[in-house]
């Protein structure tokens, strides 16, 4: 049986709460406010535990920091080049594309992550 400790609920409920894919540092800076004594090691053990554990997603973001996503489902996400917000796509998931791939070097191929790039609204206008 896995251990829920109180600061894990405290670093579960500060992503589901901030819903927009958030860095460890902005994990730790919203359970900071309310919950100083909470160091940010105790934040970054938890949320990786947690997306260890399935109940995050780790999303690795090429050239940016991970961020960590309260859906676990399979789904694509957009990063905007000048502020770095990272949103979900709408788009079905193409979870037959490693059947597709002939890989010339021997990978086994058991996943994949799509991260597309652009301008978000806010930073267009």
């Amino acid at each position: 049986m896995k251990r829920n400790t109180v600061q894990c609920t405290l670093v579960l409920n500060a992503v589901n709460e901030l819903k927009n894919h958030p860095t460890a540092d902005e994990v730790y800076n919203l359970i900071a406010k309310e919950h100083p004594s909470v160091s940010r090691a105790t934040v970054y053990r938890n949320l990786n535990k947690l997306a260890e554990e399935g109940q995050l997603a780790r999303r690795v973001i090429p050239g940016g920091a991970d961020r960590f996503d309260y859906r676990t489902d399979d789904h694509y996400h957009v990063r905007c080049l000048k502020c770095d917000r990272v949103s979900d796509v709408d788009m079905k998931h193409l979870g037959d594309l490693e059947k597709q791939i002939n890989d010339a070097h021997g990978f086994e191929i058991n996943g994949h992550d799509v991260v597309f790039t652009g301008i978000c609204p806010d930073c267009k206008n």
